[in-house]
Parts: structure tokens; C-alpha cells; sequence
């Protein structure tokens, strides 16, 4: 007897699924802490049958790689997911809440997986997993590779101020660095949250770092000089916080100046001050004579961000407050898949069986932030993301339990179908 897409879909156990995302989310991994997770998802995987090795510069950071060989002659596809959650307990002086239980653990909810790890990215991972679990239960021998990954550091904080090594934190250290040591197939699928729609596209990254420093001596606060515009302050937070206001006039023109329409859907690109370094608290008698701002900007596919530090100095410099210096000290591109149609097919073909309906469009933002596609594409390797996302994400960190079973449904009929065609030989 043939065994179907169907009949795989047929032994994806929904508890099972549920139980799997509980355990993995409910290790905390937040920040540079991810190695627990690795493990558990490592030994899962072994215990599964599948053949898995580490891939990592750090030890204390490895991506998770596993693979179920194929028969030979199909295309293969990798699947993707980071294992990493983004807010820290010590992150004091950027949230409210970063000790929150909603940050680190995970539970249900009536008919809801509610936490950080659930909806970015532990939930989708599980169902991946799942489904490829499913695929291998049922005894299918795919014709092409499928590959399975779980990485880190995508949420990852970058080097900025410190020396060299002391900040060992970079998104260079997950997918970018799997993918250019083995984890490479025809195709990836990054398994996040998108609605359910398919996204082919995703902005990159830009970051200055933008500098006041005075001419003046620091004034002890007694010998101040009588105050005179803000501008002309000699206290560099006092003229920093013209630029701020400067900038964030920028920013919104910004935004619809670059707005770029895609094969996908739309990309805005939004930029924002981050954070802003100046001061001793513990000495606040003596003038400040240096603060800078942190800008970061998503950028479209493209988008030269040398010109873009251009229009934040002529920004500074017409709102009569030029910086000392604007330094741009991170840069990751953006990009838009090509030769993707095998895989966008596969998946929407998946969704239609599963869901009896085509997938949504894209929400614009969905196509306009930095995501592990980038990392894949930029390799030449064709990606989508693709996956189960609430549209009361921004306020509740959750989505259904029948998404997410939705989700590894879609998985494993994709998995299938894309492993399964016949990739001609070339050469």
C-alpha cells in the first residue's frame, strides 16, 4: 500500500505535540542561554532515529542539526526554527517585566499555548519536529535529504562600545554560521510566526551609533554658565535631546520614503532610538561632555546604509545640532528569495489541504523585520518563512493549540511533497 501525505498527517498526535512544546519552552533560554535547549532537543532527535551533530563556534552555543537521509534523487529541505527567546531577567533599563513568568515558561490556557518560547519560536520547532517524527513513524523513505535545525542567537544582542570578545553574542553565531557548515539543502522553510501566510522576504538592519562631544570644559555644576538655546548647551544630554527630537522627524519620513513593495507584500522599513549611553549617576555634579544615541533602522533589500548615515548627519546638521560623529557598526542586509517557487507551491499547496482555504496575505510588518530567511537567502539557498502567529501577538504571547497542530500538519504535507519531486541531475 501507498502511504499518503494524509496518513502521515494521520499520526501527528495533537497531545503529544502539546506536551513537546511545554517541556522545550519551559526551559529557559533566554539570551545567550540556549545550550539546555540544544541538549534536550538534541537527545529528542537521537532518541527519534535521526542522525544529529552540533554545529557551533561556541560550545556554550551550539545549532542543533539533524537528518533524515534520503533515497536519492529528490530535492531536499531544510527546516528552521531559533531556540533563543528575547527578553532577558536582565534586561532593568529596556522592560518593565523582563522577570515575568509570560518571558520564560510556557502552560495552557483553555485552548491556548500561552509564553515567549511558545510564539517565538519553540512552538513552531515542536511542530516541525513533530511532523518530521510523523513522516518517520509511518515508515515514508523520502526521496531528498530533510533537515531539521534548531539555532541560536537570533534574537541575539550584537557587539557595540566593548572590546573585542568581551560581548560573544552576535546573530552570526546561529543560522548564518549552521548554514555555512553543512546546513544546506535546495530549500529552507523557517518555521515563525506569520499568520499563516507565506513571507518571502525580510528587511535587514542598520545601526549608528551617534556621538555629541563637547569643546567646552566640564563644568562643575556651581560655575555653570547661564543657559542660553538647547542646542548650545555645553551639557551633551541637554543637545542630544535636540537630535532625539531631530531623529524621530527623520524616522517618520523615513519609513514611507523607503517603503518597499515586494513580490511578497509590503516592506516598511522603521527605525528607532534604541538606547542612549552619557553621565555617571553616581557623580552628577560635573557636566556631561559626551552622549550618544544608538539608532537602529531596518533597511529594505538593497538599501545602501553608508546613504543612510548620510540623511541622519544632514538630519542633525538642518536641525542646527550636528554630531560630533555618526558611526554605523552593524549591518546585516535584507533580502528577497529568488528561485523560490518550488518551495512557496509546496507550501501553499499544503495550507490548502489542510486549511480548505489559500493562505493569507502578508501583514506588512511580518515582511519588515530581520528574521533567519536572510541568512539563507543571502547563501543563495531559497527561504520562506512560514507558521502560526495570533493577531493579538503584540499584547498576549499566545496562539491556539489547534495552530499549532494546524502548523505541523502543513510541515509535514510540505516535507513530503518538496523531498518527493525528482531533482534533475546537472553537470
Amino acid at each position: 500500500m501507498t502511504t499518503t501525505a494524509d496518513d502521515i498527517v494521520a499520526k501527528i498526535s495533537r497531545d503529544e505535540l502539546v506536551q513537546l512544546a511545554l517541556d522545550v519552552c519551559n526551559i529557559d533560554s533566554a539570551g545567550p542561554t540556549e545550550a539546555a535547549v540544544a541538549r534536550f532537543v538534541g537527545d529528542w532527535l537521537q532518541k527519534e532515529g535521526f542522525k544529529v551533530r552540533q554545529v557551533g563556534l561556541l560550545a556554550d552555543r551550539p545549532n542543533v542539526l539533524a537528518r533524515l537521509p534520503g533515497t536519492g534523487g529528490g530535492y531536499s529541505l531544510i527546516l528552521n526554527s531559533h531556540m533563543d527567546t528575547s527578553v532577558r531577567a536582565t534586561d532593568i533599563w529596556s522592560r518593565t517585566d523582563p522577570e515575568a513568568d509570560i518571558h520564560h515558561k510556557a502552560w495552557i490556557d483553555g485552548d491556548e499555548l500561552v509564553g515567549e518560547g511558545i510564539v517565538n519560536d519553540k512552538g513552531p520547532m515542536a511542530a516541525f519536529l513533530i511532523a518530521a517524527k510523523a513522516i518517520k513513524s509511518a515508515g515514508v523513505r523520502l526521496k531528498g535529504d530533510l533537515l531539521l535545525s534548531a539555532v541560536v542567537g537570533e534574537t541575539s544582542h550584537e557587539p557595540s562600545d566593548g572590546p573585542p570578545g568581551a560581548l560573544v553574542e552576535t546573530k552570526d553565531l546561529g543560522a548564518r554560521f549552521l548554514a555555512t557548515h553543512g546546513g544546506v539543502a535546495d530549500y529552507a522553510l523557517i518555521a515563525e510566526g506569520t499568520g499563516f501566510s507565506i513571507v518571502t522576504v525580510e528587511a535587514g538592519m542598520a545601526w549608528y551609533k551617534v556621538t555629541w562631544a563637547s569643546d567646552q570644559p566640564g563644568f562643575y555644576t556651581p560655575y555653570l554658565p547661564d543657559r542660553t538655546t538647547m542646542a548650545e548647551s555645553p551639557n551633551m544630554i541637554v543637545r542630544a535631546a535636540v537630535g532625539i527630537e531631530a531623529l524621530e522627524d527623520w524616522a517618520v519620513a523615513y519609513q514611507k520614503r523607503y517603503t518597499y513593495q515586494s513580490s511578497c507584500g509590503l516592506v516598511v522599513p522603521k527605525a528607532q532610538i534604541g538606547a542612549m549611553r552619557s553621565g555617571d549617576s553616581a557623580a552628577l555634579s560635573s557636566t556631561p561632555q559626551i552622549c550618544s544615541l544608538y539608532v537602529g533602522a531596518f533597511i529594505v533589500p538593497g538599501q545602501d546604509p553608508l546613504a543612510l548615515k548620510c540623511e541622519i548627519e544632514e538630519a542633525l546638521a538642518a536641525a542646527r545640532v550636528p554630531a560630533s560623529d555618526v558611526e554605523l557598526y552593524l549591518f546585516h542586509p535584507g533580502y528577497e528569495a529568488k528561485n523560490a517557487e518550488r518551495i512557496t507551491t509546496a507550501v501553499r499547496r499544503a495550507h490548502e489541504q489542510t486549511f480548505g482555504s489559500a493562505p493569507p496575505a502578508p501583514n506588512p510588518a511580518t515582511c519588515s523585520m530581520w528574521r533567519d530567511i536572510n541568512s539563507f537567502n543571502e547563501l543563495g539557498i531559497p527561504a520562506i518563512t512560514y507558521g502560526p502567529r495570533s493577531e493579538r501577538h503584540s499584547y498576549r504571547r499566545s496562539f491556539t493549540i489547534d495552530a499549532l497542530y494546524r502548523a505541523a500538519c502543513v510541515y509535514a504535507r510540505t516535507m513530503v511533497d518538496v523531498c518527493n519531486q525528482e531533482k534533475p541531475r546537472t553537470g
